[in-house]
């Protein structure tokens, strides 16, 4: 412990060089404005400035990529709660709940817990980095194929049986995800699938047109204008900060968010978007209001928030200890330390300390900054509520089609959204919910790349899971979790015809 004591002050030391600073909080800031903007994911934000780092060292590079990922967790609520776009994927599921707190006069307060939150699990995520990593990046390297294949079937039917809707509205939602993200490049073959000979669909449906069509046109378009106008008051100021009972509300979500995104957030994938569904869905059945979810629950806002930023921070624990990376964001980190000729792994902390310890002491300061700059900005942000829906709405929708375009300079992406906004209008229509269908569509590649992994491991044999201890957990409690959902289903049915005997009874007598 005090060798770990004087490696982080070690890091402190380079962290607060002034010339580290202004790296460090420039990435902050760009990373908040990617955040913001919808459509702008850290990974475009991380990419465009890849080659600003050029005539850096290593240090000043990898602080200011990093300030960049974690710092659009912050700035990705923005728009989430006033406008129910997601500005980063990560903040899909705060646009249900933030927004609702913002119709009824509450988006200062939504975006003080937001950042109050994404604090609090940031600080959280470094300090068990600091201490446990190396043992953390040990249990996730014995993760095989069979593993995450079973983990990411567990993922999907703990949505499922915590989900608002039904069980099987909920598993068809995770399906139809699922097909459209086996759209694209077979990773094994090569082969062209589903692409209807478009060259742009080759990587895929991106999970950017998808989000942004789902939550922000299908919004638009299945709210009356009119009616919103009606209802939007300017905030007071007295308003723009969160009442002792909202903070209290928000206290427990943000540490269960923070632990939970945290461990989700050193399993390889998108965790940092899977880790904020799962802290909605857990926050939801924990309730003892679960009927205020949807309609400006604080814990909605607090509870997914805190998990985003505190997986940010697990996803580094492979990165730095491993070499691994836990997704395309922090593959780019690594390329970005090995243009500077480090290479990231379990012989970083060794050989290029002032590197690892300066990175770890940079996100400190980096969630003091950014909080610094969320805080005294939400009187700015929720101002937005002030403009008249007649305008707002026009604005939005340029805003989706810039932003969605801009990822990839895709017209096919814009004509994506145009149909997914659709396809949120009706699901709305029909009682569905889309969350679902955005995480199958995240989880589908790396699902299908583990599950035939693991099929060519056992030449075929599906008892390959419950051959493997962790697989076998996995799958037992994904078990379990159907059970419970077939009983009360069964039970509810049972109840039903029994209130409608009793109605019979009565009416025959």
């Amino acid at each position: 412990m005090e060798g770990t004591i004087d490696s982080l002050l070690l890091g402190f030391s380079v962290a607060f060089r002034p010339d580290v600073l202004v790296y460090a909080f420039l990435g902050c800031l760009v990373g908040t404005l990617v955040g913001v903007l919808p459509g702008i994911g850290p990974l475009t934000g991380i990419s465009i400035l890849l080659p600003v780092t050029f005539g850096l060292d290593a240090t000043k590079a990898v602080i200011m990529l990093a300030g960049i990922y974690y710092g659009s967790q912050y700035g990705g609520s923005t728009t989430s709660i006033l406008m129910r776009i997601p500005g980063e994927a990560s903040s899909v599921m705060t646009c249900i709940d933030g927004y609702a707190m913002a119709r009824r006069g509450r988006g200062g307060a939504a975006l003080c817990i937001a950042a109050g939150g994404s604090f609090v699990a940031g600080t959280f995520g470094l300090i068990v980095l600091t201490i446990v990593a190396p043992p953390l990046a040990a249990f996730a390297v014995r993760f095989g194929p069979p593993e995450y294949a079973a983990l990411l079937v567990l993922g999907l039917i703990f949505l499922s049986y915590m989900s608002s809707t039904s069980l099987l509205r909920t598993l068809v939602m995770a399906v139809v995800g699922l097909m459209l993200g086996m759209v694209g490049i077979d990773s094994m073959t090569g082969h062209f699938r589903y692409s209807f000979d478009l060259p742009e669909l080759g990587d895929g449906i991106g999970i950017v047109p998808v989000a942004v069509g789902l939550f922000g046109l299908g919004e638009i378009l299945s709210t009356p204008s009119a009616k919103v106008v009606s209802d939007v008051a300017a905030p007071r100021l007295r308003e723009l900060l969160p009442t002792r009972q909202e903070w209290r509300q928000s206290a427990m979500p943000i540490l269960r968010g923070s632990v939970l995104g945290f461990f989700v957030g050193i399993i390889p994938g998108s965790a940092h978007i899977i880790s904020s569904f799962l802290s909605y869905a857990l926050e939801r059945r924990l309730s003892k209001h679960p009927e205020e979810f949807g309609k400006g629950a604080v814990a909605g806002v607090a509870g997914p928030e805190s998990a985003n930023n505190s997986a940010s921070t697990g996803a580094f624990v492979p990165m730095l200890a491993l070499g691994v990376p836990t997704g395309p964001i922090t593959a780019v980190l690594i390329g970005a330390l090995a243009i500077h000729g480090v290479a990231a792994g379990p012989n970083l902390v060794s050989e290029h300390p002032d590197v690892f310890w300066g990175f770890v002491a940079s996100m400190y300061v980096g969630n003091l900054m950014l909080l610094a700059l969320n805080l005294p900005l939400v009187g700015l942000f929720v101002s937005v509520l002030r403009i008249p829906y007649s305008y707002l709405y026009p604005l939005i929708i340029m805003f989706c089609i810039v932003g969605v375009y801009a990822v990839n300079n895709s017209i096919v992406d814009v004509w994506i959204m145009l149909i997914m906004g659709v396809l949120g209008y009706g699901l709305r229509k029909f009682g569905f919910d889309p969350a679902p269908l955005v995480l199958g569509l995240v989880i589908a590649p790396i699902f299908e790349l583990s599950l035939r992994q693991s099929l060519i491991m056992s030449n075929g044999d599906y008892l390959i899971f419950l051959q493997r201890p962790v697989s076998l957990a996995l799958v037992a409690v994904s078990a379990g979790l159907l059970l419970l959902a077939a009983k009360s289903y069964v039970l509810r049915r049972k109840d039903w015809r029994a209130s409608l005997a009793e109605a019979e009874a009565g009416e025959a007598q």
